[in-house]
C-alpha cells in the first residue's frame, strides 16, 4: 500500500499545476472563516453573518461540509489531469513494464484519492472545530459531537466523486473532455429528474425516489443544503406563510448507495484498463 502511494505522490511531486491547485483548494476552504467577519447593513438593520448561528454547534458540521463540498471540483481537476498524464507522458505503460499490475495501478489511484479525501475531511473538521469553539453559543461536549455524521458523509461523498473522476479520466483520456463529460452527466441527471417530476410522474414523489440512485444525486443527498435550517430563514418563511418540511439527516442507505457507486466506478476503471490496448 505504501509503495503504491509513494509511486503516485512521486508523480505529483513534480507537477507544479497540481501544487498550485492544492494550495488554492485549501485556501478556498479556509475562506469559510472569512464569512464570520462579513457584516450587513440592510434597511437600517446591522448584523454579522457569524451572529446568525451558522457557526453554532452542531449546525456548523452541516453548514461547513456543504460549503466545502463545492471546492471538490479543484481536486477533480487534479485527478482527471493525473489520469490524462498517465497516457500523455506514457507513465502508465512504463509502470506496467516495471511490474505494476493493472489492478495495482487502479488501486494506487484509489488510495491516492482516498488520501485526498481524508486530508480534506480532516481539514474541514479542524476549521469547523476552531470556528465553532470561537463563535458557537453552545460549547457543551454532548452538543459538539452531535451531527458529526456530516463529517463521515462528507468523506464518503468525496470518495465517491473522486472515484467517478478516476473512471472519467480513464474513459476519456483528456482532462478537459473528462470534466466536460462530468458536466454533461450532471445536466443529464437534472433533465431526467425534471422529466420525471413534471411530466411522467407529476404530483408524486416517484421522481425523488428514482433519482436518489443516480451517482451525482446520491452524492449530493449525503449533505443536503443547510440554509433552510437557519432560524432566520424559517422566520422569514413563516411570515410569508410558507414552511419547510425537509429531512436533513444522513441515512445509512444513502451512504450505501454512494459506496456501491464507488465500487462500480473502480471496477469499471479496472475493467476498462484490462480491455484497453495500451
Amino acid at each position: 500500500m505504501l509503495r503504491l502511494l509513494q509511486i503516485e505522490f512521486q508523480k505529483l511531486r513534480y507537477n507544479k499545476a497540481a501544487k498550485v491547485i492544492f494550495i488554492a483548494y485549501f485556501i478556498l476552504i479556509t475562506f469559510i472563516a472569512l464569512i464570520a467577519s462579513i457584516e450587513f447593513n440592510f434597511a437600517g438593520i446591522h448584523f454579522r453573518i457569524a451572529d446568525q448561528g451558522i457557526f453554532n454547534f452542531p449546525y456548523i458540521w452541516h453548514f461547513n461540509t456543504y460549503i466545502a463540498a463545492f471546492a471538490k471540483l479543484f481536486l477533480a481537476v487534479i485527478i482527471v489531469s493525473m489520469m490524462a498524464n498517465e497516457y500523455s507522458h506514457r507513465t502508465l505503460k512504463q509502470n506496467l513494464i516495471d511490474g505494476l499490475s493493472k489492478k495495482e495501478f487502479i488501486g494506487s489511484k484509489f488510495l491516492t484519492v482516498s488520501v485526498f479525501a481524508l486530508i480534506s475531511t480532516l481539514f474541514v473538521f479542524c476549521i469547523s472545530m476552531i470556528l465553532g469553539l470561537s463563535f458557537s453559543d453552545f460549547n457543551e461536549f454532548s452538543i459538539i459531537i452531535t451531527d458529526l455524521e456530516y463529517i463521515l458523509a462528507y468523506f464518503i461523498k468525496l470518495i465517491g466523486f473522486f472515484s467517478f473522476c478516476i473512471f472519467l479520466g480513464l474513459l476519456v483520456k483528456r482532462s478537459a473532455f473528462a470534466l466536460g463529460f462530468l458536466f454533461i452527466w450532471w445536466v443529464i441527471e437534472n433533465v431526467t429528474y425534471a422529466l420525471l417530476k413534471f411530466k411522467l410522474f407529476k404530483g408524486t414523489e416517484i421522481a425523488e425516489k428514482v433519482v436518489q440512485f443516480f451517482p451525482l444525486e446520491s452524492m449530493s443527498n449525503l449533505v443536503k443544503e443547510p440554509f433552510s435550517r437557519l432560524n432566520l430563514i424559517k422566520s422569514a418563511a413563516n411570515q410569508l406563510g410558507e414552511s419547510f418540511q425537509k429531512d436533513y439527516n444522513v441515512h445509512w442507505y444513502q451512504i450505501i448507495i454512494v459506496l456501491v457507486w464507488t465500487t462500480i466506478f473502480i471496477y469499471l476503471s479496472h475493467l476498462l484498463l484490462k480491455k484497453r490496448d495500451l
